[in-house]
C-alpha cells in the first residue's frame, strides 16, 4: 500500500513538472512568434513605401513625356534654297505647345525635297517658316559679299553664323592712324572658295545701310568675327 502511495505521489509530481514544462515551451514559442511577427511589421511597411515611390515616379514619368513631342532638327547646315535630305535630319525632343511651330517627325517624309527659305546652322530646330521659297533677303536687309584671305577669318565658318565684320585701322595721307575702326553684325549666309584668286568669298546677311558701308570698305582691311549666338536671326 505505502508502496503504492510513493508511486502515485511520484508519478503526481512527474505530471505536474510535465506540465509546467510544457507550458514553458509553450510561452517560448508564443514569445519567439510574437518576436518575428514584431520584426515583419517594419518590412511589410518598407516593402509597401517602395511600391508606393514606384508607383508615384511611374506616374510622374509618364506625365513628363506626355508632356513633349518628338519633333525634326536639323543634323547639318543647310544653304538657303537647298532641297532637304533625310540625311540632314534627326529627331529631338521638346515641350509641347510652345508656340514654336516645330515640324512634328512623323512629317520627316513630307518635307524631305523640300527647299529652305533661309540658311541654317546644324542643330536649328526646323520650323515651317523656315520651308519654302528663298526669303533672302527679307524686308529691310540686304546681301554682301567679301573676299577674305587666310587668317582674315575663323576656320569652320559656315553658313548660318553670327559675326561681327570689323575694319583694321589703317593710315591716312599723314602717315598717322586713320579713323577709328567700324564694325558690322551680319549672318553668313555662303562660304565659297576661290581657287583662282586665293580667296575665300564670304556672302553676309545684314541691314541694307551697313550693307553699303561695307560694300564701300576698303578691299584688304576687313576681317571676320565669329560672336556667340549660333545662327538663325
Amino acid at each position: 500500500m505505502s508502496t503504492r502511495l510513493r508511486a502515485l505521489g511520484s508519478s503526481g509530481s512527474m505530471s505536474q513538472k510535465s506540465q509546467r514544462r510544457g507550458g514553458s515551451d509553450a510561452e517560448r514559442a508564443s514569445s519567439r512568434v510574437a518576436g518575428t511577427s514584431r520584426r515583419r511589421v517594419p518590412y511589410l511597411l518598407i516593402g509597401v513605401l517602395l511600391v508606393l515611390g514606384c508607383a508615384t515616379g511611374g506616374v510622374l514619368l509618364t506625365l513628363s513625356l506626355g508632356d513633349r513631342e518628338p519633333v525634326l532638327v536639323l543634323r547639318r547646315s543647310v544653304s538657303v534654297g537647298q532641297e532637304l535630305e533625310g540625311a540632314d535630319l534627326r529627331e529631338a525632343s521638346i515641350a509641347r505647345g510652345g508656340g514654336l511651330d516645330a515640324v512634328a517627325a512623323d512629317q520627316r517624309g513630307a518635307v524631305v525635297g523640300r527647299r529652305v527659305a533661309y540658311s541654317l546652322p546644324a542643330g536649328m530646330l526646323l520650323t515651317k517658316g523656315s520651308l519654302g521659297s528663298p526669303e533672302v533677303p527679307p524686308a529691310g536687309r540686304a546681301v554682301a559679299a567679301v573676299g577674305l584671305k587666310t587668317g582674315q577669318f575663323p576656320t569652320g565658318l559656315q553658313a548660318g553664323h553670327r559675326v561681327e565684320v570689323v575694319t583694321t585701322a589703317d593710315e591716312d595721307a599723314t602717315g598717322g592712324p586713320s579713323s577709328s575702326a567700324e564694325s558690322w553684325a551680319a549672318v553668313v549666309t555662303a562660304v565659297r572658295i576661290d581657287n583662282d584668286d586665293q580667296l575665300t568669298v564670304v556672302t553676309l546677311e545684314l541691314g541694307e545701310d551697313q550693307a553699303r558701308e561695307l560694300a564701300a570698305a576698303q578691299e584688304g582691311t576687313l576681317r571676320v568675327v565669329m560672336v556667340r549666338g549660333g545662327g538663325g536671326r
